[in-house]
């Protein structure tokens, strides 16, 4: 069988390590969270070398210009061969880690369910 040009979209992200099963990476282009070359695509979408694509994972939104593609899943060094990040993304990317990594974390505001303590103290009022 002749090497092929072209891949399907959540074959593509699986094998680029985006997403560790390939339902997983079907279901992100399913619900919209995979941009190729600026519009919506479906899970068997063909993606060629020189696509670009915006991948939202988390929080985080990658966008990638795909160099090589291939429907076998590689070692993670293989698979960063597969696409080239964009500068613009890349910073966008680190700048809201950088903000999840500085924001305080969440604390206990007493809301929830009454602790025994909490409960004996309403039951003498």
């Amino acid at each position: 069988m002749p090497p092929s040009d072209a891949v399907r979209v959540d074959k593509w992200l699986w094998a680029a390590r985006f997403f560790k099963t390939r339902s997983l990476a079907a279901d992100a282009v399913a619900g919209g969270k995979v941009h190729v070359n600026g519009g919506r695509a479906k899970p068997a979408k063909q993606v060629h070398v020189g696509d670009s694509l915006r991948v939202r994972v988390g929080p985080y939104d990658w966008l990638v210009t795909v160099r090589a593609v291939t429907e076998r899943r590689g070692s993670a060094r293989d698979a960063q061969l597969l696409y080239d990040e964009t500068p613009e993304g890349r910073a966008a990317r680190e700048r809201l880690a950088e903000a999840h990594r500085l924001a305080p974390a969440p604390k206990y505001q007493g809301k929830g369910r009454p602790t025994k303590k909490d409960r004996r103290r309403l039951e003498l009022l």
